[in-house]
């Protein structure tokens, strides 16, 4: 009995009381009750509770408890999927003005504090960003207890060990189709293979079950439910499938939409599927098909939405607090800490955005909105520039930018976004010419050693000349996709820099480069004075390490449809035609003077 009365008692202690100052003392008693308790004789039969948070608990409005943080580590992605991007795709953001790993590192602490112990990281593609393994490590330490992340898959083969090593303890793979040209027509990118490696490596490492997300789209891959339901026959994975959403830009309609009861008729049509246990708060409705060593499950995001359960935040790579994915307001974490904000105060603003969290999305009206009416948060240690600034438009991200999709923009890339040669057959031919300068950055001995020709390895200056005009005969085996062209001349020189050598100075490396040909000449010249100046680095490093090559550019283009032209020089003085002054000498400067 006792055992009972001090159970409620500790859940007494841990109950949120919405941020009612009033209620803080009451907490702290029961929460010294149960110490006491604990610390009586005869209580070794009471379970240890668990470790007591720091915060009270995040909870909105309609009672949910909120432990799940999903993380947005990055904006860039190495797919072009359909329905995760509009076609003309959307300008990345600057580095400077998403989150560094410290800060959000500061900011997981913040959630953890708070109750947070389940953490998500997304993208974009988590795995492009170089601390990926830091991160999950820094996650784990900070005291999340569950660190998952959802991946396109494509460097799983190359990352994940080291990822598991960090603390990675929970996996989703995107992946909507298992035919190699379905996939890459959604993916605009072709790696199904590197895919399924990476699944089958998470499986050998222990992963289990390795979640499979996938997109379903009417007359697209809803022919192949069957498939993946087949696919977990002989596999810990989970099949999710996931009703198509809506984001402003993926021209979202609802034919496209495969409803939950209409997928699991197709799954059920041909194999035997019969439920599974549900977990708490997820997402996903669960079966197993007979025999089968994985499962599949339905997310009815828009059929029959999950929202009564939802316990999730999402954190962009900016630093924008979201509280509902489809919903428009955001508070910004990362001005908040750059504005020198306490962690009780970004606890404060997460706690106000949670408030304003709705009982469900509405998303099926979810059109592109007028961001600047979004609501906004402010508190009164904020500037007020921070407190009243525009919000951009964040929500549901397209990872690209409209430039790196835009086939027309790229004349290397198709209109699938593959690689390509360009075709130059059409193209008239006409005398090609360009000019590609930089600089190489030498102390003050070496330069000394240059002026006087007594470099330990020889002339430096007429190797970096023969270096330069092969590297840039050699253009086409050096870039892939370049066209081989026969040079009329390659011209590369080396200037000194005047004046006195003590502080060092700059090298100016210039490389002409000129053909009869149908395309230019530009990666000819830059090709040649790259080399040429790697050549003068090699043949100098024995004196100075701290040579820095650098504003390596085209100054000069002609005969083709885009020319460089050379700025124009520096105006010269006017002669001074004024009249002269009385008493004023004249001296010529026109004739010798002796």
């Amino acid at each position: 009995m006792m055992r009972v009365n001090l159970n409620k008692i500790i859940s007494l202690a841990r109950i949120s009381n919405h941020e009612l100052s009033f209620l803080a003392p009451s907490a702290r008693c029961l929460d010294g009750l149960h110490r006491s308790f604990a610390n009586e004789p005869g209580s070794t039969e009471v379970a240890p509770a668990p470790a007591q948070l720091v915060e009270p608990p995040l909870v909105d409005s309609f009672g949910r408890r909120h432990n799940y943080l999903r993380i947005s580590l990055t904006e860039r992605c190495n797919l072009r999927c359909q329905y995760c991007m509009p076609a003309e795709g959307v300008p990345l953001s600057p580095r400077g003005a998403l989150l560094s790993r410290d800060e959000l590192l500061r900011l997981a602490r913040v959630f953890v504090a708070a109750g947070v112990d389940k953490v998500r990281l997304t993208g974009g593609e988590p795995t492009l960003r170089a601390d990926l393994a830091d991160v999950v490590r820094g996650l784990r330490e900070a005291g999340v207890r569950a660190v998952g992340m959802t991946t396109n898959g494509l460097v799983l083969t190359r990352r994940l060990p080291a990822l598991q090593r960090a603390g990675l303890s929970a996996l989703n793979v995107s992946l909507d189709s298992l035919r190699a040209d379905r996939y890459e027509r959604m993916a605009r990118r072709p790696g199904l293979a590197r895919v399924l490696a990476g699944v089958d490596l998470a499986l050998q490492l222990g992963y289990s079950p390795v979640k499979i997300n996938v997109v379903l789209m009417k007359g697209f891959n809803d022919d192949e439910i069957s498939d993946f339901v087949e696919y977990t026959m002989d596999r810990d994975v989970e099949v999710r499938f996931i009703e198509f959403m809506p984001f402003s830009g993926n021209r979202w309609d609802d034919s496209k939409l495969v409803p939950y009861r209409a997928a699991l008729a197709a799954a059920r049509a041909r194999h035997e599927l019969a439920p599974a246990a549900a977990r708490p708060h997820d997402t996903a409705t669960l079966w197993r098909a007979a025999g089968a060593r994985g499962a599949v499950g339905f997310i009815s995001s828009m059929t029959q939405h999950f929202c009564s359960s939802c316990n999730r935040l999402r954190l962009t790579a900016d630093g924008n607090l979201k509280v509902c994915l489809f919903g428009a307001a955001e508070v910004s974490l990362r001005d908040a800490a750059r504005a020198g904000a306490s962690d009780a105060a970004l606890t404060g603003l997460v706690r106000a955005a949670l408030r304003n969290k709705k009982a469900r999305h509405a998303a099926r009206t979810a059109e592109p909105r007028v961001w600047a009416l979004a609501p906004r948060i402010s508190f009164p240690w904020a500037p007020a520039a921070l407190a009243s600034r525009a919000r951009a438009p964040v929500g549901a991200r397209a990872y690209s930018s409209s430039a790196e999709d835009d086939a027309g923009a790229f004349s290397h890339l198709d209109g699938s976004g593959r690689a390509r040669m360009v075709d130059v057959g059409a193209k008239p031919v006409t005398v090609r010419s360009a000019a590609a300068e930089c600089e190489l950055r030498v102390g003050g001995r070496l330069l000394r050693l240059l002026r006087d020709a007594r470099l330990p390895k020889g002339d430096a200056l007429t190797v970096a000349q023969l270096a330069g005009a092969l590297g840039a005969k050699r253009t086409a085996d050096l870039i892939p996709l370049c066209h081989p062209l026969a040079l009329d001349v390659v011209r590369v020189r080396v200037e000194l820099p005047r004046g006195d050598c003590e502080a060092g100075g700059a090298l100016r490396v210039r490389c002409e480069a000129r053909a009869t040909a149908r395309t230019g000449v530009e990666m000819e010249a830059l090709t040649g004075c790259a080399v040429a100046a790697l050549a003068l680095y090699d043949m100098c490093k024995s004196v100075d390490r701290s040579m820095r090559i650098s504003e390596l550019r085209v100054v000069q283009k002609s005969g083709g449809r885009s020319d460089v032209s050379p700025p124009p020089p520096p105006p010269l003085r006017a002669p001074d035609r004024s009249p002269l002054g009385e008493g004023e000498t004249y001296a010529p400067t026109n004739v010798m003077h002796f």
